[in-house]
């Protein structure tokens, strides 16, 4: 009851109703799977954190780490920082290789553009740090029980510097042992005159 008050959002059994009524209900329907259930876990006192814990604990593979899937997206500032960032790198301040007219029709996937870009020293000091701060963060959002992160990177169009750095992060992350994925959110869409709100 408590964590429905706190969240404030009505149980899904008792819509209308209130949420005493929806937890009786609930229990109605799982009491024939409580009676056959060889672990129960009272949840009164935990929060969401304390009962993944417990989960962990009792039903988790203990030789592995705690794992957390990170998804990178790459996007265009000119289309809006994506909505479900939990974290955004701005890498405007890269050499841009639209300016290079062999590069503009090609985007950060390219090998030539990913050439380009990942050459300057400017972008090796910076992945050096990103790396070094996602090193720092991910265990720490592990330990708060967090278990999807999006990191958002982005440069003006999203074609190009943040399609790149995408991928190399995405490697990199892969490399350290997490579940990472890259998706390229702007890359096909052409890029508008003026920013979307």
């Amino acid at each position: 009851m408590k964590r429905f008050k706190e969240s404030r959002r009505p149980h899904p059994l008792a819509p209308e109703g209130g949420i005493l009524d929806g937890l009786e209900k609930e229990r109605a329907l799982l009491a024939d799977m409580r009676a056959r259930a060889n672990y129960v876990i009272d949840t009164t006192n935990l929060s969401a954190r304390e009962l993944r814990a417990e989960i962990s604990a009792k039903f988790g593979d203990p030789s592995s780490a705690p794992r957390i899937g990170v998804t990178v997206v790459s996007f265009g500032f000119k289309l809006g920082i994506p909505k479900d960032a939990d974290m955004v790198f701005d890498v405007r301040f890269l050499p841009n290789p639209h300016y290079v007219e062999s590069l503009r029709p090609l985007t950060g996937n390219a090998p030539e553009v990913r050439q380009y870009v990942l050459r300057w020293p400017v972008t090796k000091r910076f992945l050096h740090r990103a790396f070094d701060l996602l090193k720092f963060l991910l265990p720490e959002y592990v330990r708060e029980g967090k278990s999807n992160l999006v990191v958002a990177v982005g440069c003006t169009g999203g074609k190009h510097r943040s399609v790149t750095i995408a991928n190399r992060i995405t490697e990199y992350l892969r490399e350290e042992g997490y579940r990472a994925r890259a998706v390229h959110r702007d890359v096909e869409i052409p890029i508008p005159e003026t920013p979307i709100d």
